[in-house]
């Protein structure tokens, strides 16, 4: 993908992912590392919000865009409720089927150790 600078970025997104970042991480400095907390951490913590922005807003001009949840959950096929039960009451994964036959042997799988003899042993 080629920088293109008429692509948009959209700003109030990123800035929305970082702030829930802060958040999360203020969080973790206050529960977790009460004790290891100092002025560098939270100057830190500041300096990635130019960062992330400026490497967001990068990457949009070279064409990614992370989908979003609402895309995530159209892309996701919908289950019916009976179909959910059924599975869930005979135990049984949705993708598996009844009518599925067992494969052939191959020469990789086993029958059990007297069906296939070695020739190689020497008979005594």
């Amino acid at each position: 993908m080629a920088w293109d600078s008429t692509r948009t970025v959209n700003w109030g997104r990123l800035t929305r992912e970082w702030v829930v970042y802060a958040v999360v991480m203020a969080a973790v400095f206050l529960i977790f590392l009460q004790d290891n907390v100092s002025a560098g951490s939270v100057a830190g913590l500041a300096a990635s919000f130019p960062m992330y922005l400026i490497f967001g807003g990068a990457l949009a001009k070279m064409g990614y865009q992370r989908k979003t949840l609402s895309d995530l959950r159209r892309q996701t096929p919908v289950r019916s409720p009976r179909a959910s039960r059924k599975a869930s009451s005979s135990g049984d994964t949705p993708n598996a089927t009844s009518s599925r036959t067992r494969p052939a042997p191959t020469s990789r799988t086993s029958t059990g150790p007297t069906q296939h003899r070695s020739n190689k042993r020497k008979k005594r």
